[in-house]
């Protein structure tokens, strides 16, 4: 089969569910594909790239989105993020530093900040609220996914998603009314 960029995407998202973003390299790539670390570099100008092509595949990902009223448009849009980054080990961090590299394609705030423009909100308001979303979203799922790892390792004692919902929940809502508040 030929080496494709599809192809090393999906065996790199491989290697991030199975192992974390610290052992996601070129090298394990290429070895799970059996070829050399070399050649995943006419596809790919170095590892930055191929992670954001990952990062990009995580936001691109189906949402299954539901049909949900006006107010509960915002709120659903960040529980939907919130769900593909859980989706992934190390998601919210690989995402968070394919933001800060300005390598990306997909714009997680781009929903957001779709949502906020259709209830009248001009495009230079409605930016910097997308972002306080994705940068809400990006913590918390962060902060879940660390503190469930720890956990796993015997670090530290218990990880309690519902509660964990019930935080994120009550997050959004806060961000949602200061929206509404403006």
């Amino acid at each position: 089969m030929a080496l494709t960029a599809e192809r090393i995407v999906n065996a790199a998202c491989a290697i991030l569910d199975a192992y974390g973003l610290a052992d996601l390299t070129m090298r394990r790539v290429a070895d799970s594909l059996g070829v050399k670390a070399g050649a995943l570099y006419w596809h790919f100008a170095n590892k930055q790239s191929l992670l954001a092509a990952v990062a990009d595949r995580i936001l691109a990902e189906s949402r299954g989105e539901e049909d949900v009223s006006a107010e509960d448009d915002l709120h659903q849009w960040a529980t939907n993020l919130r769900s593909r980054l859980l989706q992934h080990r190390d998601a919210a961090e690989l995402v968070a530093s394919t933001r800060a590299t300005g390598l990306g394609g997909v714009d997680p705030a781009e929903g957001a900040r779709e949502m906020l423009q259709a209830t009248g909100i001009g495009k230079e308001e409605a930016d910097p609220m997308a972002q306080a979303f994705v940068h809400f979203v990006l913590g918390h799922v962060m902060e879940e996914q660390t503190r469930s790892q720890l956990v796993a390792l015997g670090v530290v004692g218990e990880f309690d998603p519902v509660r964990s919902q019930r935080y994120f929940d009550a997050g959004v809502r806060v961000l949602v009314a200061g929206v509404d508040a403006r």
